[in-house]
Formats: structure tokens, C-alpha cells, sequence
């Protein structure tokens, strides 16, 4: 197949134009053209005031051969790559009649779910363990919170099946090297589950939180159906360890489970685990991560900067954005999780204290555009060792508590008064999204000094890139603390520990994945070391 890229047609082009745009590009009468697929569709949002969209199509087509001849010189014309998913294994007999243990995978978020599917997909029946609850009962326990104030610690945005991902933007985009094309492998398995085909080739697609409930619903259905196996409420609480090589987990309120292959799927928040990790003699190490507030403006606002003449335009959707601004602190302030038409969403997962999240559905048609406007730190802020981060992240988060008045309401302030230094009173044209709701306080004691001070700096240069971004009525809420792990538990070339054997750190928990679908690209990988390993191991 012959793959072109760069092929520009209108935003309002009808849908034969771009039948019409690869005769052109080619120069080939329309007999030629078997057939073809759009691979990717994106708009330069810079170019406001001609949008385009810019296609990347892949097509079949009579004379393939001398076509790439033809055009050796063009590199918008090339042969497609093979973006198809191959297997690396097939589960080994001793899998098959219960003579070797099964893999265990710890977490059903989206890296976990992934480890768990490739390595179902292989026959290899693993063996799944969520501390949380099943996805739609999840659901009911999140509302607890966000409705009437009460937070179950087992069941909330961080822990069940679907994992933090499940209450988000449902953002399919990442900026990691993908050279295997596991990234396709995610969209194609998504749309399997139910996903709107237009995932496969928009340049930023999302599913949004209703959608991804089904989703994830009908692939442990998938996992099941193969042979595997997903025990919810059941919480990894020790690791039994014997000479460098996992052997089992202890399971709270269950009997442990001998296992010799361990997948780490835990997601950012699983504190309790890590500490637990940490006591057995893992090896982890602190790591950088970021903290802050959630921003929130009029969805129209941002439409209109970002897209001029073109906002509302229902092709395009709901305007993103994304910022970096380096203060003069040396500190780096940026945009986090931009959720269009969203909404700002409690997601503490421990008592007594207040985080929040964005998430939008997938219309993402409600008022406000929201997003973390962060700033980096580093395990030079938090000396004291691997768990010293999640320390740090409780100490704010314990802070935003109390100024939210100690009923998880959220403390807020409006951008003016933020950066005039002074307490809030009353809500402007902007209300916030979150719930149970927001408590107008003076938010310069809900963070570090230094973060505070280059928030305050990067607001108005925001608003060089963005019109009305630091409008005094915007409103800040807080806090936003686990925007990635804050420590890493490393692993080498073959995905192992460091120094315990059949041990597999993978996905946002271990360090090692930023998003949905990162964390997914992950689990392949993992699940892939994992099935090598079997094979290994028996050639031992």
C-alpha cells in the first residue's frame, strides 16, 4: 500500500473531495485507485483563519510500483508501514494443563487492562487483582463523594476497574515513541470495545468517561471469555520474596497467591503499595513530578482564541490548548490535562483530604473549559527517600482540606485575586464545576512559595497566547497533586526489577507511562517480557 501525507482539503469539504484530492496528488485516473483509508486527520489551530483539514491517507492502487517510483523524490508519497499487531508468543502448555502458574496482574486501569488482554490473547489465563470494584458500581461510589460528601477509600476516581483513566477526558493521544505501533493496537481494541470509529484516525481523539465505561466492561468480558481471571476488592498488602524472586502475593482477607510472574499496573495513588513494595526491598527511587491548581474558563473563550472565525465549527469541536511558561524562579509552569467543555472533579482517594482532576464526556459540550496549570518539582524539594514524594503530595493535599472548610469542598480563589494577593468572596461570571463544591478563600498557603510565586508570573504571560486566559473572573481550584507518580519503581531491559526477579513495574504507578493510552502501549510491552519469560525460563 502507498501511504501520503501532508493532503490539505477545506474544513467544509464535501466527501468525495478527498477521493478526488489522492487523483490529484497521484495523477492517476479514479480505475487506478482500489482503494483507501484515512491513517490520521488533524488542523493546524495557528492558521486560524484558513483551517484546513491535513489527511494522512493509505491506499491501494493499481501499479503501486511504479507509482513510488514515480514520485522516490516525494516524501509525502511512500509506501504505508505495517502498523498490524503481531504476538510474540503462544502461551507454552504447562500454562494450558495448570502445571506453571499463572501471571498475576495487580490493577485494572488501563495499563493492567492491557497487560491482562495481550497476555489473555496468548493464552495465558492471568490472573487479575483490583483492590477497587467493578466499573459501574465504582461509578455509584464516586457520586458518594462528589454528591453527598462521602468518601469510600477502596472506591473513588483513583481505585477500580478502569482506573483513573475511567474518570477523565478519555484522551487517546501521547507523545511517546511508538515506532511497533502499540498505540494502534489501543485504538483498534477500543474500538472493538465500542469506541467511535473516528478514534482511529483523528489527530486527538477522546472517548470521555460515559463511553469508557462500556468499553472497559466488554474487555474484561474479552479477558474472561479467554481464560483469565478478574477478582475485584481484592488489595495487594505484601510480597513474599525468596532469594531475589517473587513467589506470591499477600492478598488482604485472602489467602496469598503463588505466583512467579507479577505485573505492577498500580496506577499513581497506590500509596499503601508502594510502602508495602518498599518494605519487601523493591527497588524504587524518587522521581519529578508536578503540582498545582485547575483552572477554569468559558469553553467560548477559548474557542474564540484559539480558532477565530472558526469557533463553534462542529467539525473541529471544542478548542484545546496547551502552555509552558519557564519563570524567572527556574521553575516550569504548564497546562496539564486540558479537558474541553469538562468539568473539575474530586479524586481523593484518602480521608481528610482534597484533589482534584479534569474530566469531559465525549461531546465535551459543558460550559467551562478546565485544566492543571502545574508547576514541576523535583526530589530536591522532598528530600528523604523513595516515599518522601507522597508525603509532599499528602502535607498539600491534608492543606487544601482545611481551607476547603474540612467537608471536601475544594478551596478556590478568582485569577484577579489570586494575583492581587487577596482572599476571595464571591464568584464572577465563571462558576466552578466542581462538587460537592468550592470554598472562595486565598489559596497562596495551599502550595509551596515558589510555586505560587510562578503561577502568579505565568497567568498574564499565558495571555499573550491566549485572550482573556488571565480574566480576573477565571477561577483557580485546589489542589492538583498526582499528575504522575512521584517516585519510580525501575526496571531494566527486560522490564524486571532491578533486583526481584519476575517482578514487572509498568504503567503511571511504576513510573514509567503518562495517560491512557501510554499506560496501555505499556501494558503491552510488560505483557509481552512476560510471556518471553515463560519461555525462557522452561528453556532453563
Amino acid at each position: 500500500m502507498i501511504r501520503i501525507t501532508e493532503l490539505r482539503l477545506p474544513i467544509d469539504h464535501a466527501p468525495e473531495a478527498l477521493e478526488a484530492g489522492i487523483l490529484k496528488r497521484l495523477n492517476i485516473p479514479a480505475k487506478d485507485l482500489i482503494s483507501f483509508e484515512v491513517f490520521k486527520r488533524s488542523y493546524d489551530a495557528r492558521k486560524n483563519v484558513a483551517l484546513a483539514f491535513i489527511y494522512t491517507v493509505d491506499l491501494s492502487v493499481r501499479n503501486e510500483e511504479k507509482i513510488l517510483k514515480q514520485f522516490s523524490n516525494d516524501i509525502h508519497v511512500r509506501p504505508s508501514p505495517d502498523t498490524s499487531y503481531h504476538f510474540v508468543a503462544k502461551a507454552p502448555e504447562s500454562i494450558i494443563t495448570g502445571k506453571a502458574l499463572r501471571p498475576v496482574v495487580i490493577g485494572f486501569g488501563p495499563c493492567g487492562i492491557f497487560a491482562a488482554l495481550v497476555l489473555a490473547q496468548m493464552g495465558f489465563k492471568p490472573i487479575v487483582l483490583e483492590r477497587g470494584k467493578q466499573v459501574r458500581e465504582r461509578t455509584q461510589d464516586t457520586w458518594g463523594l462528589w454528591r453527598k460528601n462521602i468518601l469510600n477509600p477502596e472506591s473513588n476516581v483513583q481505585f477500580g476497574e478502569g482506573g483513573a483513566g475511567t474518570f477523565s477526558d478519555g484522551k487517546l493521544y501521547s507523545q511517546i515513541k511508538d515506532p511497533k505501533f502499540y498505540g494502534r493496537k489501543v485504538i483498534q481494541e477500543f474500538v472493538k470495545a465500542g469506541a467511535p470509529e473516528e478514534i482511529r484516525y483523528v489527530a486527538k481523539p477522546h472517548i470521555g468517561t460515559f463511553r469508557l465505561v462500556g468499553m472497559v466492561e466488554k474487555i474484561r468480558q474479552q479477558i474472561i471469555d479467554l481464560g483469565g481471571e478478574i477478582r475485584f476488592s481484592q488489595k495487594g498488602i505484601g510480597f513474599d520474596i525468596q532469594n531475589d524472586q517473587i513467589v506470591g502475593v499477600k492478598i488482604e482477607g485472602h489467602p496469598d497467591l503463588p505466583a512467579r510472574h507479577v505485573v505492577l499496573a498500580l496506577g499513581h495513588s497506590a500509596r499503601d503499595t508502594f510502602a508495602a513494595l518498599h518494605e519487601a526491598g523493591v527497588y524504587m527511587e524518587a522521581k519529578p513530578f508536578s503540582v498545582g491548581f485547575r483552572i477554569e474558563h468559558p469553553q467560548s473563550l477559548i474557542d474564540k482564541a484559539r480558532l477565530g472565525p472558526h469557533a463553534g465549527n462542529e467539525l473541529i469541536g471544542a478548542a484545546d490548548y496547551k502552555l509552558v511558561h519557564h519563570a524567572k524562579n527556574g521553575r516550569s509552569v504548564y497546562s496539564f490535562c486540558m479537558c474541553p467543555g469538562g468539568t473539575v472533579v474530586a479524586a481523593a482517594s484518602e480521608p481528610n483530604r482534597v484533589v482534584t482532576n479534569g474530566m469531559s464526556q465525549y461531546s465535551r459540550n459543558e460550559r467551562n473549559a478546565n485544566a492543571g496549570i502545574v508547576v514541576g518539582i523535583t526530589p530536591e524539594d522532598y528530600p528523604g527517600g523513595p516515599l518522601a514524594g507522597i508525603e509532599f503530595q499528602r502535607t498539600l493535599e491534608s492543606k487544601a482540606f482545611e481551607l476547603g472548610g474540612g467537608n471536601y469542598e475544594a478551596p478556590g480563589q478568582l485569577v484577579g485575586d489570586f494575583l492581587a494577593g487577596k482572599a476571595s468572596t464571591e464568584f464572577g461570571a465563571v462558576l466552578p464545576s466542581y462538587k460537592p463544591g468550592v470554598h472562595l478563600t486565598n489559596l497562596a498557603d495551599a502550595l509551596p512559595s515558589y510555586a505560587i510565586e510562578a503561577i502568579r508570573e505565568a497567568l498574564p504571560a499565558f495571555e499573550k497566547q491566549i485572550k482573556g486566559f488571565s480574566m480576573k473572573d477565571a477561577v483557580l481550584t485546589g489542589v492538583e497533586t498526582r499528575t504522575s507518580s512521584p517516585l519510580r519503581i525501575t526496571r531494566g531491559p527486560n522490564f524486571q526489577s532491578l533486583n526481584i526477579k519476575g517482578l514487572y513495574p509498568a504503567g503511571e504507578g511504576a513510573g514509567y507511562a503518562g495517560g491512557i493510552l501510554s499506560a496501555g502501549v505499556d501494558g503491552i510491552k510488560v505483557a509481552e517480557a512476560v510471556a518471553l519469560d515463560y519461555f525462557e525460563s522452561n528453556h532453563n
